[in-house]
């Protein structure tokens, strides 16, 4: 394990270098309290050669990239610019087809747009590399119940209703959008939808996912298991259509994946970019005297829009504007919200304690939204932040 400490949180670096020895490949954590960076941290390897992860290792975060995805689309509202309660037609006109002319922006970030199934939509996982396939065949889509009457986790097609809604806003891309108005105003050396070519040597391929639980719906084993064990019912079979298009590891796990725009999973990240977009959120839209958002923003952002089990996920999710509730081992952490990913990737933000972190590995278990490690840094974290006494010095970590 590499990188800095504030020794406030040194039980932090004593949890994370724990997992790292208890976990193939590599990861990394940054924690930010007050505005200020107090963990940077990153340590195992990044490839299977045993090549170690790097400060400015990349890897890809999956539905962590929602989270990134959400904020593009905030700086827009917050320009006045994208309303929220909004029909996604007034923006997309090809969109108000099959009973969708009424389904707001509101709708898409919440996920009740009643659009979670992308089975519905492709004959095969390969479509998710062409933007324009998938945004027609979204607007051709009927919802598979009345718009804002569910909520169910639009695991991959969130990516393109909200993408799709900012490059018809902006003009731009997803991917040029998010590098011109996130990462370059925040400084951020690591947070990409999709990876340029001039960057593919920070990666740290992705591992396997290690689950033993379950099949593929389409053959056994592979890299997706399904992690949560449903007989083939309604609710199974909803998680599977949202979630795995038939071949979804081969595009996944390919190397055109890297060229594409999946925003709501084939982000490109640092822990520290990452932290530093939740730090962002955490301090009301401000960070290091650069303001993206507004506080009143950060707040209307912050509202629960769901209540009970998730129509997918069947998990309570607690939908905000564009991301979920927060956990840690201990459980709920009220106030917070985030996204994280499959595989294990992710971050949050919690207001209420101006305290933000992110956490990315290249190796991880198959549930759709993180694993155990991330909670258990998140108690650590918080325990620290509350227990925090005055600023001191920086400590190095040996390597």
């Amino acid at each position: 394990m590499e990188g800095w400490i504030h020794p406030d949180f040194g039980a932090v670096e004593q949890v994370f270098d724990r997992q790292l020895r208890h976990t193939e490949g590599g990861a990394a954590l940054s924690v930010y309290h007050r505005g200020e960076l107090v963990a940077d941290l990153w340590g195992g390897t990044r490839t299977t050669a045993g090549d170690p992860w790097e400060r400015d290792t990349l890897v890809m975060c999956f539905s962590a990239t929602k989270g990134v995805t959400s904020t593009a689309l905030h700086v827009l509202a917050e320009r006045g610019q994208l309303d929220y309660d909004a029909p996604v037609a007034s923006y997309w006109p090809e969109f108000a087809q099959a009973g969708k002319e009424h389904i707001t922006v509101r709708h898409v970030l919440t996920h009740s747009a009643g659009l979670h199934s992308i089975r519905a939509l492709v004959d095969g996982a390969y479509r998710m590399l062409d933007w324009d396939y998938m945004v027609d065949a979204l607007a051709r889509a009927k919802p598979a119940y009345p718009p804002g009457t569910r909520h169910g986790y639009h695991g991959l097609t969130y990516g393109w209703l909200a993408g799709e809604l900012i490059r018809r806003v902006s003009g731009r891309s997803i991917a040029q959008f998010v590098d011109d108005e996130l990462a370059r105003p925040l400084g951020l050396d690591g947070l990409y939808v999709g990876c340029p070519p001039e960057q593919r040597g920070r990666i740290a391929p992705l591992a396997p996912l290690a689950s033993p639980i379950g099949r593929l719906v389409d053959k056994p084993g592979g890299r997706f298991p399904v992690i949560i064990r449903f007989p083939v019912t309604s609710q199974g079979r909803r998680l599977v259509d949202a979630l795995l298009p038939s071949g979804v590891e081969d595009v996944m796990w390919s190397a055109g994946v890297m060229d594409a725009a999946i925003p709501s999973a084939n982000g490109f990240v640092t822990a520290r970019s990452l932290a530093t977009l939740y730090a962002m959120l955490a301090g009301g839209g401000e960070i290091n005297g650069v303001r993206l958002l507004s506080r009143s923003t950060v707040e209307q952002i912050n509202v629960v829009h769901s209540h009970g089990p998730d129509y997918v996920l069947v998990l309570p999710m607690a939908w905000r504007l564009g991301y979920h509730q927060a956990f840690t081992s201990r459980g709920v952490l009220r106030g917070a919200f985030g996204h994280f990913g499959l595989g294990g990737s992710g971050g949050w933000a919690d207001p209420q304690r101006d305290l933000a972190l992110a956490m990315v590995c290249s190796r991880g278990t198959g549930t759709p939204m993180g694993d155990r490690r991330i909670g258990q840094l998140g108690t650590a974290v918080v325990h620290a932040a509350d227990r925090r006494a005055a600023p001191r010095s920086w400590q190095p970590i040996a390597s």
